[in-house]
């Protein structure tokens, strides 16, 4: 079974930050590929970032320098750290993962920068 639970979603300030959680359950985490994705209304889902298993991350250009991804494998945890926060990434964030190819998500977290 798959589980993915987000939490740390707020309404913060511009140029404010937030730290996201993600819980995953520990049959996919040690050996998976975790990512982050958020959607904004009226919007397509988009993909924000990607920690691997050896802990390689990559960006969206839109976040690069501001957000940072890890993962602490002892809590099967996935974090995303937001700093100097932007109207523009008011979103619902998701986690997600490929296990035995297929997609899991998570519920989401809403994420509102607004003043």
């Amino acid at each position: 079974q798959v589980h993915l639970v987000e939490s740390g979603g707020a309404l913060v300030q511009p140029g404010g930050s937030l730290r996201l959680s993600c819980a995953a359950s520990e049959t996919v985490f040690r050996f998976n590929n975790m990512a982050w994705y958020r959607q904004a209304p009226g919007k397509e889902r988009e993909w924000v970032a990607t920690i691997t298993s050896g802990t390689t991350t990559n960006y969206a250009d839109s976040v690069k320098g501001r957000f940072t991804i890890s993962r602490d494998n002892a809590e099967n945890t996935v974090y995303l750290q937001m700093n100097s926060l932007k109207p523009e990434d008011t979103a619902v964030y998701y986690c997600k993962t490929v296990y035995r190819f297929l997609n899991y998500w998570g519920q989401g977290t809403q994420v509102t920068v607004s003043s």
